[in-house]
């Protein structure tokens, strides 16, 4: 059994129940059997099912936000907004996944000609996080749909609602029995489930601790994963930047779902000239960030994810103090049933401690000095993660060291990093290997035949 609980109130919302092994085997033979068909699918087919799922994701936007709202407290106008992101993701392939389908032809060396074809796998098993219980989903769905796979949905515990109405959209659209499956089933299942020959792959975003795990299950079973997983990215701010634009950025990418967010910044890298410029405007600001009900428009971040996930900051931050960081400001519990947490600001934080190793999962953030480029880049490359990187600088020679030389999947120069249909997204080292969205995340589940030509 699964319980939704709303964390702004602390209110049981809903109980959902877990399907049986019957059911589980019910459902993996229909996507067996739904592979056979829509492998061989035409691409127009693929991309009116595509369309047509956008197309509802839009017409329920209120509606999916606010299950998303109570499920896991994000503000309802972002969960608004992810809806109609997820829109944009399914539009994208339908409009461009027949072209980055066709195959392509090489003159050989012995004049004959060999082609390149893709070919879908099968079934795609998508084990998704609560933190953005549509887009997650929506960036693993859409290019599954338009390769010729299949899907299946493993969502996380406390936003089965959120699945149930993932699976009514694209069922609604028209898709056929068995191409996409929410499978409410418990992690106990999983292990299983990626050894299954009916599962072809498996794709998670979550913890570095279930990415080891599962890839560990997917490499015994000889599967290909991808793995999305932590990030403590870097947000640097060198003297040539803007401060005007890059604090209220930077606060943002802090407080942006609660600082629930894999590639948003969490430490911030400041050049020592405007280091003392840069913290205290970010400080006043940070103290002015707004925390209450995610259903009102005028407040700045909602609740954590839950009362556990609070209590997991807390530790952080007290470990933090115990090991010689400074709390500027921040990190305390705001008064209510809800899992509320003020945001708060850190410095002077000790080399190799907690804080410079771990992904602080929540809107706490770290702020170090640099005294030149080779500093900033040294402290953003040293954490075990290298998901991606935000730099603020308008000088052209720093942004070309800056994009060669920090170790991550993804920079961005003067915005904050986002994800978006049209470019891959992924990260190097313990935040995971392979790739989504785009060209490559949509060939990341398929067979690159090689077709040797007699001509």
């Amino acid at each position: 059994m699964f319980t939704s609980i709303n964390p702004a109130t602390g209110v049981e919302v809903a109980t959902y129940q877990e399907i049986d092994p019957v059911e589980l085997e019910r459902r993996l033979f229909l996507a067996a059997s739904a592979f056979k068909s829509w492998r061989i699918s035409p691409m127009t087919e693929r991309q009116v099912l595509l369309s047509r799922i956008a197309d509802n994701f839009e017409a329920n936007k209120h509606r999916l936000a606010e299950m998303a709202t109570i499920e896991m407290g994000k503000t309802y106008l972002s969960a608004v907004a992810e809806a109609v992101k997820c829109a944009t993701a399914f539009r994208y392939y339908a409009q461009h996944g027949a072209e980055l389908l066709q195959s392509t032809r090489t003159k050989l060396h012995n004049g004959k000609t060999a082609e390149t074809v893709w070919l879908p796998l099968g079934a795609i098993l998508g084990i998704m996080p609560w933190n953005f219980p549509y887009w997650q989903v929506a960036r693993f769905i859409a290019p599954t749909i338009m390769a010729g796979n299949v899907g299946l949905l493993k969502h996380a515990p406390n936003v089965q609602g959120c699945a149930a109405l993932i699976e009514e959209m694209v069922l609604a659209a028209g898709a056929p029995t068995g191409v996409f499956q929410n499978l409410p089933i418990p992690l106990s299942a999983v292990p299983d489930l990626i050894a299954d020959d009916r599962v072809a792959a498996v794709t998670l975003t979550g913890s570095e601790r279930a990415g080891c795990a599962v890839g560990a299950q997917a490499g015994g079973a000889l599967k290909k994963v991808v793995l999305e997983l932590g990030g403590s990215d870097p947000f640097i701010v060198m003297p040539s930047a803007l401060l005007d634009e890059a604090v209220p950025q930077a606060v943002k990418a802090r407080i942006q779902n609660t600082g629930q967010s894999c590639i948003c910044g969490k430490r911030m890298i400041v050049h020592t000239d405007i280091y003392e410029e840069f913290l205290e405007k970010f400080v006043v600001a940070m103290k002015a960030v707004k925390a209450g009900d995610p259903m009102n428009p005028d407040i700045d971040m909602g609740p954590l994810s839950s009362l556990a996930q609070r209590d997991l900051i807390l530790e952080q931050i007290e470990k933090a103090k115990q090991e010689g960081a400074r709390l500027l400001v921040g990190g305390e519990v705001l008064e209510g049933k809800g899992a509320y947490l003020s945001a708060g600001v850190f410095v002077d934080v000790p080399t190799g401690s907690s804080l410079t190793r771990e992904e602080i999962f929540g809107p706490v953030a770290i702020v170090f000095k640099a005294n030149d480029i080779d500093e900033a880049i040294r402290i953003a490359n040293d954490v075990p993660y290298g998901l991606g990187s935000s730099v603020w600088t308008n000088d052209p020679a720093e942004q070309e060291r800056f994009a060669r030389e920090i170790e991550a999947g993804m920079t961005a120069f003067n915005q904050i990093l986002v994800s978006m249909p049209e470019v891959s997204f992924g990260g190097i080292k313990r935040s995971g290997h392979g790739r989504e969205l785009g060209s490559l995340g949509l060939h990341e589940f398929m067979n690159a035949k090689t077709v040797l030509h007699s001509y």
